[in-house]
């Protein structure tokens, strides 16, 4: 793992390269009690999981303090590496599962991560409390049902260069998925291919997907 977040992050600590380098031992430990990653992903984690959940960082800058929800975080994807990569900036991690928000925990507290906060909840029990400047996702739903979802979730004041929204991982023809999200939303998305960022064969029909909230 450390030679391939080395190459494309070259910046990190080594302090963050140690805590990428957990992950692997992390996962596959927790994986033979609570299955949440496939036998055929585990093997591949870095490539599929972690630097798939790291497109984002090469995408959008989060700033200290900002905070950000992770809707349906599975195993902890892609708030766990985002979580190592933005120290500074709160994540919270959100899955209906509570033995994959279990897992979400367990690791958080090896690696020592005080920024992220692990939540057994639908989304449509999240109540707001201040909300979050960003949505992050991976898998879970339709564009149009992630604005639905998030959009009551987000802060009304902006401080990054793209106004609070939705940042979706996505794969595959997504163009129906645009066409489908109501009234001006369309117009406020924008779609980002990971090749342009990443060479792995594995990205070449990936794309992270920005819509305005």
């Amino acid at each position: 793992m450390d030679e391939l977040i080395r190459q494309y992050f070259p910046d990190l600590t080594e302090a963050q390269y140690a805590q990428y380098e957990q992950l692997i031992p992390l996962y596959t430990e927790w994986n033979a009690k609570i299955n949440v990653i496939s036998r055929q992903d585990i093997e591949n984690l870095t490539e599929r999981h972690v630097l798939h959940s790291l497109a984002i960082a090469r995408l959008f800058q989060f700033k200290p303090g900002a905070q950000v929800l992770d809707l349906g975080t599975g195993g902890g994807f892609p708030g766990i590496p985002l979580a190592i990569f933005f120290p500074e900036t709160q994540f919270t991690l959100v899955d209906g599962t509570g033995k994959k928000i279990k897992v979400v925990q367990e690791v958080a507290d090896a690696l020592g991560l005080k920024n992220v906060k692990a939540l057994h909840s639908r989304v449509e029990d999240i109540r707001m409390n201040a909300g979050f400047d960003f949505v992050v996702t991976r898998a879970v739903a339709p564009l149009d049902k992630l604005l639905q979802w998030g959009q009551r979730l987000l802060k009304k004041k902006h401080i990054h260069s793209y106004p609070n929204g939705i940042i979706a991982l996505k794969g595959g023809d997504i163009r129906a998925e645009i066409k489908a999200l109501p009234g001006k939303a369309d117009n406020y998305t924008e779609v980002f291919p990971i090749r342009t960022q990443f060479r792995e064969p594995f990205f070449e029909e990936k794309f992270v997907v920005y819509v305005q909230g």
